[in-house]
This record gives C-alpha cells, sequence and structure tokens, in this order.
C-alpha cells in the first residue's frame, strides 16, 4: 500500500516550460503531491499546467502571482483565477489589497496567502526601496498582523520570522508558507533568510517550498523523499512535543 505524499512540502516548479514540469512531476511521481507554479511559469503554459496537474493528476496546486495593484484590479484577477480549482493564491500583503482578493475568492475554497517581505531581501535591499526602517523580524510580523486582520487566509514569510509569526494571535487557524527553506549541506541560491526543513516546521510552518535543491538533484526523487524524512524527524518537533 502507498503511503500518501506530505503536503506539507510544496515542491516549485521552477523551470522553463510545461514540458520540463510535467517531466518533473513524472520524476518524482506519488513522492510529491503538492506544487507551486509561479511567474516564471506563467509564460511558458503555468496556467494550463496548474490546471492538468489539478484536475487529471490529483496535485494541489499553488499559484505564486504576488497579486499587487488597485484593489478593483486584484479583484478582479482573483475572481478570474478563483473559478479553477486550485488550492493557494499570493498576493502582496498590504490590507487593501489582501481585503479586494479575499472578495474575489469569494464562494470559492482558493486560500490567498499575503507576502510580507521577500526572503530573496535584506535590510538593505528594504533600504534601497525606501522602506520604512526597523529589523526585518519586527516587519514581516507586523506586516503579517495586518495582513491577518485584513483576513488573509495564511501569509508567505521566511522560516527565520516563523515562530515570531505563529505566536501572533491573529495567527491562530491561519496558514504561514515558507520559501527559503534549504536542506541541510544545500546551496542557498539567491535566499539571503533561510532554514532547514526540521527547523521551519519546529517554528510553526505548515507548508514549505522547495525548487532548486529538488529539481536540480542527481535524484529528484530522493531529494523530495529525504525533505520529507527531515519534516517528520525528531529535530523537527516542539520541545513539548
Amino acid at each position: 500500500m502507498t503511503t500518501p505524499a506530505d503536503d506539507r512540502l510544496i515542491v516549485a516548479l521552477d523551470v522553463p516550460n510545461v514540458i520540463a514540469g510535467l517531466d518533473l512531476v513524472q520524476t518524482l511521481g506519488d513522492s510529491v503531491s503538492f506544487y507551486k507554479i509561479g511567474l516564471g511559469m506563467l509564460t511558458g503554459g503555468g496556467l494550463a499546467l496548474a490546471n492538468e496537474l489539478k484536475a487529471e493528476h490529483g496535485k494541489r496546486i499553488f499559484l505564486d502571482m504576488k497579486f499587487f495593484d488597485i484593489g478593483a484590479t486584484v479583484e478582479a484577477a482573483v475572481r478570474g483565477i478563483a473559478q479553477f480549482d486550485l488550492d493557494f493564491l499570493t498576493v502582496h500583503g498590504d490590507p487593501h489589497v489582501v481585503r479586494a482578493a479575499k472578495q474575489g475568492a469569494a464562494g470559492s475554497d482558493l486560500k490567498i496567502l499575503a507576502v510580507t517581505i521577500l526572503t530573496s531581501l535584506d535590510r538593505d535591499d528594504l533600504d534601497d526601496s525606501m522602506i520604512r526602517g526597523g529589523t526585518i523580524p519586527d516587519l514581516v510580523t507586523e506586516r503579517a498582523g495586518r495582513a491577518f486582520d485584513a483576513g488573509a487566509d495564511g501569509v508567505i514569510a521566511s522560516p527565520n520570522e516563523a515562530a515570531l509569526i505563529r505566536a501572533l494571535p491573529e495567527a491562530a487557524g491561519r496558514l504561514i508558507v515558507t520559501p527559503g527553506v534549504r536542506p541541510t549541506g544545500a546551496d542557498k541560491g539567491d535566499q539571503k533568510r533561510i532554514a532547514t526543513p526540521a527547523q521551519a516546521v519546529r517554528d510553526g510552518v505548515d507548508h514549505i517550498v522547495v525548487g532548486r535543491p529538488v529539481h536540480k538533484a542527481a535524484d529528484p526523487r530522493k531529494a523530495a523523499l529525504d525533505i520529507v524524512a527531515e519534516m517528520a524527524s525528531p529535530q523537527a518537533r516542539t520541545p513539548n512535543t
């Protein structure tokens, strides 16, 4: 009997096109049940791939679009996405964007995830963008709380801030999804605020998003299974469990 895949692992299909995406899904087989499709794949047929994986392969789908615009435009865009039976959609965590996205998703099962601060950014990057002062953990936590107040079903945040967000009263029953997760010894790539799968789960993360450490591995299926094993390891348990 096949053990169901652990959907806490979301594999990012950060590959050039639909053909490469389908090849990776076939290689991973039943080891992965949840996939992320982002902007990089959008022009390569990403939405069609999302629908195919959902309808024909029974996979869960995280559409990482990071919508940001005036409320009416965000609402219309999300309403268009909500007609498909997808699972997660990202928008920027500004309260007016989150509120509009929730209106667009009304009546569907689509979960709206608010981006706090991208995991590829550090304080120097925020200074360059003229983002107000403050430490990244403080800014991420404040943005997360405001996004929850605006109705977000969850947030996207670095695993480094996960424990702080999980401690917020507003975070009860909400999702924390983290990119920037790297298995022990993996190249951190362009991520600047990273953690291991075990640390992320221990700090209260619901789903981790992993791309290159899986699809660039010599054996992607083994890489995925190793990550799942790490999430289930004693190191992933909170001290009082």
